[in-house]
């Protein structure tokens, strides 16, 4: 197979296209290395069947030029993180909006499947234990940024749908609930590896809001496979399809269980949204996925625990900065 990954440096991206060579394929990667990082992709630099363009999606030509001949194209380019969408909410609806629109068209145009990587915030504040694939979306005032995100991501959603009603796109959606591990940054807002982080140096583990919020996690070793299998099942063509973990944990549990696993002396310092992220910010209770439809379609299980997820955060960060792990120590 020919492949195209956009988001190539990029956390989960990078993962994939070390699978993806590991299975024999060629892969050609875009990035603009705005969040991605080059050390990412340490482990793939040297395979003759690999190549990194470093562009962005944004650039109509550069994307028709690198989809014309894939089979695949996976579209994981995105700008993520709360603090990225609060702090650059402009920038961040034209990647995620016009940059998907180029990727989505030029897949058309090639012939290639396509595999379009969206998110659990598609569901916005529906705190349903189980969340599936056809619920509705509940969703704050567009006036406040912090919707601005899920609802790109929605229209991306739609342009793919419309492109496979309307021009035959074998295309599949996949709603991302919480992919960790390791090469994840938590400059972004990521909260597991931003939790390792100040465990390891010996801060107080800033938990913002109440902490009572529940989320799920899964490692994202687990969820590339399925990446994987999805784009080449014609069942999962023209659906949308959850991948995550159903094993929950309150923010606060979370801190507690990082301080444990890291040996850190570290406390726990609440925060309110407004001092994070500004006036308006808004979030949900919990967030938990139903993921019958991947089992059902590919196999998928979650198969890696929250505490796995979380000593392999540990590991990736003090193999990165040991100096900071033996402070702690």
């Amino acid at each position: 197979m020919r492949i195209l990954v956009t988001g190539a440096a990029g956390f989960i991206g990078s993962h994939l296209c070390q699978a993806l060579l590991h299975r024999g394929h060629e892969v050609a990667g875009l990035d603009d290395l705005s969040t991605g990082r080059l050390e990412n992709l340490s482990a793939v630099s040297g395979d003759p069947r690999f190549r990194l363009v470093q562009g962005s999606v944004l650039d109509e030509a550069a994307v028709g030029e690198l989809a014309d001949g894939a089979d695949w194209v996976f579209h994981m380019a995105a700008a993520v993180g709360a603090f990225v969408i609060m702090g650059r909410t402009l920038d961040s609806m034209r990647t995620n909006l016009h940059g998907t629109e180029n990727v989505v068209a030029a897949s058309q145009r090639s012939g290639a499947r396509l595999l379009l990587a969206s998110t659990s915030e598609i569901y916005g504040k529906n705190d349903k234990i189980g969340l599936r694939e056809d619920d509705d979306r509940v969703i704050g005032s567009p006036l406040k940024s912090r919707w601005s995100y899920s609802e790109a991501k929605a229209i991306d959603e739609s342009l793919v749908e419309a492109y496979v009603r309307e021009r035959g796109l074998r295309a599949t959606i996949v709603r991302l609930f919480n992919t960790v591990g390791p090469r994840q940054t938590g400059r972004y807002g990521m909260v597991i590896p931003r939790f390792v982080r100040q465990a390891l140096r010996g801060e107080p583990l800033t938990v913002f809001g109440s902490g009572k919020q529940v989320r799920c996690f899964c490692h994202v070793l687990d969820v590339v496979p399925s990446l994987i299998r999805l784009i080449a099942a014609d069942s999962a063509c023209g659906k949308a399809v959850n991948l995550g973990s159903t094993e929950q944990v309150s923010i606060e549990g979370l801190a507690k269980r990082v301080i444990e696993a890291t040996g850190s002396a570290s406390t726990i310092r609440t925060s309110s949204y407004q001092e994070a992220y500004g006036a308006g910010y808004e979030d949900m209770l919990r967030r938990v996925p139903d993921c019958t439809l991947a089992g059902d379609l590919v196999g998928f299980r979650a198969r890696r625990s929250l505490d796995e997820i979380i000593e392999s955060v540990i590991s990736d960060q003090v193999m990165s900065a040991p100096a900071v792990a033996a402070a702690v120590s």
